[in-house]
């Protein structure tokens, strides 16, 4: 038996101030972390969360 899988890719931006209040807002939500919080140089510190449905959406805060 074969799974259909979906892949839906979709862009948005808006400024986050604490990534990680938000994270865990999602997280009481039914949302998952993929991978790890990450920060890139002194820039941006970054992740990927999955809802409940599946659907991937990517969280960023700018730094400084």
């Amino acid at each position: 038996m074969h799974r259909r899988t979906r892949c839906v890719y979709v862009a948005s931006c808006s400024p986050l101030r604490n990534i990680e209040d938000v994270l865990a807002r999602l997280q009481a939500h039914g949302a998952e972390l993929v991978g790890e919080l990450e920060q890139y140089e002194d820039s941006y510190r970054l992740c990927y969360v999955r809802g409940p449905e599946g659907i991937i959406v990517a969280l960023a805060e700018q730094l400084g």
